[in-house]
Parts: C-alpha cells; structure tokens; sequence
C-alpha cells in the first residue's frame, strides 16, 4: 500500500531530504503535496519529477505566472492558507516549514487528522497551549523529526505498553544532547567579533541558515527543551542540556529504576524523516547506520550559559509558559535575521533577546490570534531594540 506524503517547505532541508527517501522508496511512498513560501523555480522541477496533486505557494507575488509551469492535473494553491490546505490532502504531512509560518500546517494537519512530521519547532513553542488542545482532540499521530526529540520519541517507546507510552512519572529526565555549535568552547571574549560565515560554519549539521544560526548561540537548543516540555509531558527541571560534540547520541531518557535509553546514529535527517513517514515501522534502508569498529569515543560537556545565555533565556520563557516562548521565539526570528543582514553582532542577538523578553506583558495563550498578537509586538518589541543599538 503506497502511503501518501505532503511535503510543505519542500525547498528547504527538511523538505529537499524527504524526497530524498521518496527517491528510494516510490512503491512505498508518493507524494501528494509540495509546498513553499516562494521558491518557484524549485518546487516547478520538483513537481516535474514527482507530479504531485496540489502545488501550494504562500507567496503571492512569487506564484504568478506559476500556473502555466507546473504539470497537467496539479492544482496550484497560492496565499496565506496554501499550505495548511495542503495538508490536509495526504496520509502523512512533513512540516518543514520555517519559522512561525508553520503554525497554520501544524493546526491543519492535527485537525485533519493526519501523521504530522513535525520539523517546525516554532509552530509548538509558539502556540504550544493552543496545538496541545488540537493535538488532544485529533486522532492523528504527531511525530517529531528534530534529530533529539526524535531520538526522545524512540527511548520512550521502551516504556510502551499495549502500544502506549505509560505514565511519564516513569521518566526520571530527559537528555537532549547539543553538538555546541561552531563556537564550542569558546567564552562570550572570544565571541565579540565571530563573523557570519563563523557562525553559518555548523560541524556536523548541514541546516537553513535561521536554524544553524540558532545552533550557534545554543537558542536551537533551548527552543527544544520547551518542545520537549510540550511534546512529553515533562516539567522543565527533568530536561537538560548536555554538550556532545560527536552528534553520535542524539537524546537520552533516564528512567526511575536508573535505566538510561539513549539513541545513536550518525548525523543523518533522513534517518529522523523516515522514522515519521513509516511510523510505527521502520525504514529498510539504514539511514545513519554505525560503524562501531571506527567509534572510539563519547564525550559529554556542560553549556557554558555564560557564553551561551540563550539557552538560559529559554528556560526561562518555557518555565514563565503562555505566550513567553512565543515572545521569544519572534523575537529571536528578528534578531538572527538582523545578524543575517549585518546590523548587529553575534553577541548582540543574546542581548537583544534578554530586553526583549524583560518586556513580555505576561498574555495568556487562548487562542491562535492572541498568539498571532503576541508574535507582532514582540517583533516589533525587538526591532525597536536592534533600532536603538544601530542607532548608537
């Protein structure tokens, strides 16, 4: 039985990668949906070579003249609400779309009922007491692909029983393991003047350019430790942060009788994908497969918050709950694309961050558009600071 795939963001790693194992298995996998912001030339040859059902673009500037490109019989969507369209129309949805525009996916596809393959952390963190009553509802399957909370995903699955993950009391803590990023090592001197080539040079990971920037400072880091809050269960004092710079073990579960499940692969997505769209199989093809004869060794160190002082912003937002990790994440997205432009420093980004989330006005998260509110002030809260640093 071929199983049918939405792949929204599908310019992107996430989504450029999915097709990759598609590539591999088309008896078993056939994409129904692609979809991106405004990447058109992208998605027309990748709708040349899978001749999906739906083309969605969010970019309405970008999508004209788009129509004519695409292959006979594929319907094209175009605006705001293309790609949450679009998920409704697959089996499984692969939401590797960027930043706080995949909200709307995640919310479609849970409503739909669908297998969500959850690469937008964003979407979660943002909204994450609004998704959490959707997902409550849903009969569908929220799977994470981020490589640690997939890992997190497949430790907890050794405390399944009847094909249910028993009561989380279970768990004594959570592990999310952190590659460190470029600057590994490094103190907060040492990063006065690190470049953006320095900070896009990620050693293990091949990401977008938002994500690996977020590696960098650690705040990839942080905004999974309140994902891992939201997709588990888990109150924040039994999930840390460990620095493990061979990306070998992805994430690790501590029981209460003192047993530790921790999943090891070689860095490979793929792998991460795979586990979502065959859920609750498993791929044949081994994705990240080890040589254990070349392992010699597993290092663990603790994060520098000194250095790093976004992963302690995170915490923080996550442990404040409501709309706090939706500040902060906007407020990230922000800052990260001002360093992209070069208008502030590396260092600024954590400062800038650390004012910005001194101003939250404490929102409770009812509902979609409170967040949506809270995403524009807090935008608009960071800007402002970047303007008055700019301006000194």
């Amino acid at each position: 039985m071929t199983t049918s795939v939405a792949v929204l963001g599908s310019s992107g790693s996430i989504g450029t990668q999915t097709l990759d194992i598609v590539r591999v298995e088309p008896d078993r996998y056939r994409v129904e949906a692609l979809g991106v912001a405004r990447s058109v030339d992208t998605v027309v040859e990748q709708a040349a070579e899978f001749r999906p059902a739906v083309v969605a673009v969010a970019d309405e500037d970008a999508a004209r003249g788009l129509a004519g490109r695409l292959p006979d019989g594929t319907e094209l969507l175009v605006g705001d609400d293309a790609m949450a369209e679009a998920a409704t129309t697959s089996d499984v949805v692969i939401n590797g779309v960027v930043g706080f525009a995949g909200l709307s996916v995640t919310l479609a596809a849970l409503e739909a009922d669908k297998r969500l393959g959850l690469a937008n952390k964003e979407s979660l963190i943002a909204a994450g007491p609004v998704v959490q009553r959707v997902w409550a509802a849903s009969a569908g399957d929220l799977v994470p692909v981020d490589s640690e909370h997939c890992a997190v995903h497949q430790c907890l699955r050794a405390n399944e029983v009847n094909g249910k993950i028993t009561d989380a009391d279970r768990v004594h803590e959570i592990v999310l393991t952190a590659s460190g990023g470029p600057f590994r090592g490094r103190t907060r001197a040492d990063l006065e003047s690190v470049s953006i080539d320095d900070a896009l040079a990620h050693p293990t990971w091949s990401m977008g350019p938002k994500i690996t920037i977020d590696s960098s400072t650690l705040m990839n880091k942080g905004l999974e430790v309140i994902e891992a809050h939201e997709l588990f269960g888990i109150d924040y004092d039994r999930i840390n942060v460990v620095v493990h710079p061979q990306s070998v073990i992805h994430s690790m579960v501590s029981y209460t009788d003192g047993a530790t499940i921790a999943q090891l692969s070689m860095p490979d997505m793929r792998l991460c994908i795979g586990y979502a769209l065959a859920f609750p199989d498993r791929l044949e093809v081994p994705y990240g497969a080890i040589d254990w004869t070349e392992m010699s060794q597993l290092d663990f160190q603790t994060p520098d918050l000194e250095a790093f002082p976004c992963l302690r912003l995170a915490y923080e937002a996550g442990r404040a709950g409501e709309t706090a990790p939706a500040w902060l994440s906007a407020a990230n997205e922000v800052a990260v694309d001002e360093f992209l432009k070069g208008r502030i420093r590396w260092v600024d980004i954590s400062d800038v961050l650390d004012a910005a989330l001194q101003a939250w006005p404490g929102t409770e998260a009812t509902t979609v558009d409170v967040v949506l509110e809270t995403d524009r002030q807090a935008r608009a809260v960071a800007a402002d600071l970047i303007d008055s640093r700019t301006r000194v």
